[in-house]
C-alpha cells in the first residue's frame, strides 16, 4: 500500500501546479489532479510555492481548509468511483452529482461522508464502514 508521507503529498501537488502551468505532460494521476486543482483557485498560493508548503501548518482554530488535505480527498474520491470500491460508491456518488447537478458539489458532499467515515473508524478502533459511507452520500442524494 502507498503511504505517503505530508512532504510527499505537498510536493505531489505542488509539482502538478507547476507542471500543468509550465504546460508539462502529465502523468494520469497527475492529470486527474491538475483538474481538481483548477477547480479550486482559492489554493494556487498554497501550490506555487513548494518551501513554504512543506512548512506550513493548517489548525482548524486558524479557520482555513488545508487545501493539500482537501484535493487528497477529492483524488480518493476520484479514484474510488473509477474501481468503485467500496461497492456502490459510483453510483451513490453519481446520484448526488445529478441530484446537485455538480460533480464538485457532489464530492464536497461525499467529503463529510468519508471525514465521518475515518473519524468513527479511528475512535472506535475498528476498520472504515464502507457501507455506511454509502448510505451517508445515498442519503445526501435522496434528500431535499
Amino acid at each position: 500500500m502507498f503511504t505517503p508521507s505530508q512532504a510527499d503529498v505537498r510536493r505531489f501537488f505542488c509539482s502538478v501546479y507547476a507542471k500543468a502551468k509550465a504546460g508539462q505532460p502529465l502523468e494520469a494521476i497527475e492529470t486527474i489532479a491538475s483538474q481538481w486543482i483548477e477547480e479550486h483557485p482559492e489554493y494556487h498560493a498554497d501550490f506555487a510555492d513548494a518551501d513554504a508548503a512543506l512548512e506550513k501548518m493548517y489548525d482548524v482554530e486558524g479557520g482555513k481548509t488545508n487545501p493539500f488535505l482537501h484535493l487528497s480527498m477529492h483524488l480518493s474520491i476520484s479514484e474510488q468511483c473509477s474501481i468503485d470500491q467500496p461497492r456502490g460508491i459510483r453510483q451513490a456518488v453519481e446520484l448526488l452529482t445529478a441530484k446537485r447537478d455538480s460533480l464538485h458539489d457532489a464530492h464536497h458532499e461525499t467529503m463529510d461522508c468519508l471525514g465521518q467515515m475515518v473519524w468513527e473508524s479511528q475512535r472506535a478502533g475498528r476498520p472504515p464502514d464502507g457501507a455506511a459511507y454509502i448510505d451517508c452520500v445515498q442519503r445526501r442524494a435522496t434528500r431535499d
